[in-house]
């Protein structure tokens, strides 16, 4: 189905969700705090994860991508922020810590073929356990301010260093320095549409998980969910058609 096939108008001219949505339509959806649900490809891993904008992450929004989503909370980050904050991919920091065999453990491929996103792990200083709805909220929000104030030319390291411990319960993630050049993950997918949306590149994703099958939650499953909650919903080949016309790394 090509993109915006199939889709109705809803009240007011806004258009209807569900189906496969437009890339526009996903933009103006972040702009104002929505999730919107993202499939890479059945040739990776064929998942669909939903999304939020960092800046916009309230405990609600953790609850539901906890209740409805139901695999892990992570927040994916730009490139160019988590190189200023001196941020490492988990493969590389293992490999500098780890010694003799247990370094043999380390993945720097996963099996669909991509390297992992995978980063430290932190929670904000103002939080308890950390895993909390609230808490888990907290750190997301805070980090997307660290973030915005990196691109803005501040000292978002004092700021990260000061405000953030680890280890923690919220993991980052590195989106590859090229995004959908480079690597067509759920992670680059994510930064793609916050920088097309003129947000801060920092965007909590969470996988959808089916509690029937114990699998992935179905492509087909996934549009009912965004029928019936007025979402989102895209994949990757959508994303790389608008890349080609919309040039921003």
């Amino acid at each position: 189905m090509r993109r915006g096939a199939g889709r109705g108008r809803g009240v007011g001219g806004r258009s209807k969700m569900g189906s496969r949505s437009s890339v526009e339509d996903a933009i103006d959806a972040l702009r104002h705090g929505k999730f919107v649900l993202l499939h890479d490809s059945k040739d990776r891993e064929d998942e669909v994860d939903m999304l939020i904008p960092a800046q916009f992450v309230t405990p609600k929004s953790i609850a539901t991508m906890r209740r409805d989503a139901g695999g892990l909370i992570c927040l994916a980050l730009g490139y160019d922020v988590a190189s200023r904050l001196g941020l490492l991919y988990m493969h590389d920091l293992l490999n500098l810590a780890l010694d003799g065999r247990l370094r043999s453990m380390v993945s720097t491929c996963s099996p669909y073929g991509d390297r992992p996103a995978f980063s430290i792990t932190i929670n904000h200083k103002d939080t308890y356990t950390g895993i909390t709805d609230r808490d888990r909220a907290l750190t997301i929000s805070k980090m997307a301010s660290v973030a915005a104030s990196v691109l803005n030319g501040e000292d978002g390291v004092a700021e990260f260093i000061s405000s953030f411990r680890s280890p923690g319960h919220v993991p980052l993630l590195i989106a590859a320095k090229n995004l959908l050049k480079e690597r067509k993950g759920h992670t680059e997918m994510a930064i793609y549409l916050a920088e097309r949306a003129g947000l801060s590149p920092a965007v909590a994703i969470c996988e959808m998980l089916d509690s029937t099958t114990y699998d992935a939650l179905p492509f087909e499953k996934a549009e009912r969910y965004a029928e019936k909650h007025d979402l989102c919903i895209l994949d990757a080949s959508m994303l790389m058609d608008d890349a080609a016309e919309h040039i921003i790394y």
